[in-house]
């Protein structure tokens, strides 16, 4: 039986807990009061098993009790993390702040099989180097998490004594189980009525493309998982989210079944596009926590676009705000909406936790130099945050000649079209304005240091009339031009 934590019939849980701790000693500030205060901003959404979960869970978590290991799973389907793993990783950093130690446990081994849950057909096979990469690739970005929580997150928490954190990765055990010896362990201590009543199992059978074995097989493998960690570490809790319930349900059967001891599972909601779709690598709208893949000026601008009414659920869920500094921001915003200061806090909160404080500033910047027109801002960006605003732009490499015009420079880099065809044939010159086949050129003439700036827009448009065009792309360029000297050539990268 699961119960929804977020719901009425779960406030003798979250109630419970927060009247039997209110006066004794705190591990931590943090743990006074875990289960509920996450149940109040929303994070926490099921707990398995129900009955055992409101009797026997605030009673492990209840400061004077020793520590617990709570674990969640990150398969490598991937070299990176996405905002849609970010909520996982906020539930272990709760649980780290209330004193508990965690495991962010890689899936190397499982990343393999692939995971049926919610998935309408099998996932590619991943080789076994590949795989090995893209663990290396998640281990990395967890470590950043933690780190940057650590160093930028601690002192707001008034230096309490957190949990410890574990990297591990599945394949370190999976990958040297003999397959006699695992069927015999664990497969007997399974039952295939259980797991073909799964959802995710009954919605493949179902399926025209069926379901293979080895996805069959995922359950056993993560309720495994949960096995060695509760025999190597005592890892009594597993987090995931809201679609992993069937697979924790497994690892709690198998738990139990072995061991005899209470086990539990606690999951949190699954984070979703504006249609509804759920955010990730396979639905093919992942945000990535990996400057590679995602820049901070990109992560910081999914965040500052999300519409009022997700924000405030948000700040619930993606930082340590304060519930009433929330509460409060929201009030102001309903008062001075044009600011966007929820959704600019928001921003800057995930920004800082994913890229740290280097990652955020170079996110303000790219925005004041992208939405602001602020000099000073594009002056300061560095070749990798114009690398990453632009990275899907054309990229050349050009010597630049004395005496050379931006727009000589960019008719040489072939930044303008030969032929009229698609673009407007027309000329219009004022004193800073000039439109040439849609090409649009703003120059900032400000010398400092010998530092040109000048910022360029390539509009392209579907109408054949000025008066009558649709903008629906500008691309801003923005070219750092060393000025040259008599006799000189500089080379020049240009977008």
């Amino acid at each position: 039986m699961v119960v929804r934590v977020g719901c009425r019939r779960a406030a003798g849980l979250c109630g419970g807990l927060s009247r039997r701790i209110h006066h004794q000693p705190q591990r931590a500030p943090a743990a006074k009061g875990l289960l509920a205060a996450q149940c109040e901003r929303g994070l926490f959404q099921e707990v398995f098993p129900a009955q055992r979960a409101e009797e026997g869970l605030p009673a492990l978590l209840e400061p004077g009790q020793p520590p617990q290991t709570v674990y969640c799973g990150f398969d490598a389907t991937a070299d990176s993390l996405h905002v849609g793993h970010l909520l996982t990783v906020m539930g272990l950093l709760h649980f780290q702040r209330a004193g508990h130690n965690v495991i962010a446990l890689v899936g190397g081994a499982t990343a393999r099989l692939g995971d049926p849950s919610g998935r309408a057909k099998e996932r590619e096979p991943l080789s076994e180097e590949l795989a090995r990469e893209h663990a290396l690739g998640l281990r990395e970005g967890l470590r950043r998490l933690f780190d940057n929580h650590r160093q930028l997150f601690w002192p707001a928490a008034g230096g309490a004594r957190w949990g410890e954190v574990m990297l591990q990765d599945n394949a370190w055990w999976l990958g040297r189980e003999p397959v006699v010896g695992f069927l015999c362990r664990v497969g007997g201590r399974l039952r295939m009525g259980t797991l073909l009543s799964r959802q995710s199992c009954q919605a493949r059978l179902r399926s025209a493309e069926g379901m293979s074995l080895a996805e069959f097989l995922y359950p056993a493998l993560q309720a495994y998982d949960f096995l060695h960690l509760h025999r190597h570490h005592g890892c009594r809790i597993q987090l995931g989210g809201a679609d992993q319930m069937g697979n924790i349900m497994s690892g709690y059967e198998l738990v139990t079944k072995v061991t005899g001891e209470d086990v539990f599972g606690i999951t949190v909601p699954l984070i979703t596009s504006t249609t509804g779709d759920k955010l990730g690598k396979s639905a093919g709208n992942a945000v990535w926590l990996n400057r590679d893949k995602t820049s901070p000026f990109e992560l910081y601008q999914f965040f500052v676009r999300q519409p009022d009414s997700t924000v405030e659920r948000y700040l619930k869920l993606f930082t340590f705000l304060p519930l009433p500094e929330i509460e409060h921001m929201m009030e102001m915003h309903a008062k001075e909406p044009e600011k966007w200061g929820p959704q600019k806090r928001l921003a800057a909160e995930v920004t800082k936790l994913v890229h740290g404080k280097e990652g955020l500033e170079s996110a303000k910047r790219c925005t004041k130099a992208l939405y602001y027109s602020n000099v000073e801002a594009l002056e300061a960006m560095s070749d990798q945050e114009l690398q990453e605003l632009f990275r899907e732009a054309p990229f050349a490499e050009l010597l630049l000649e004395p005496g050379m015009s931006v727009l000589d420079l960019c008719r040489k880099a072939n930044a303008i079209p030969d032929g009229p065809s698609g673009y407007v044939p027309f000329v219009f010159f004022n004193t800073s304005l000039l439109y040439e086949l849609h090409l649009y050129i703003s120059r900032n003439s400000l010398l400092t240091e010998g530092l040109l700036c000048s910022v360029l827009s390539y509009i392209k448009t579907t109408s054949s009339h000025p008066s009558e065009k649709s903008i629906s792309e500008v691309l801003m360029i923005c070219l750092p031009i060393l000025q040259t000297q008599v006799g000189e050539k500089h080379r020049c990268r240009t977008h």
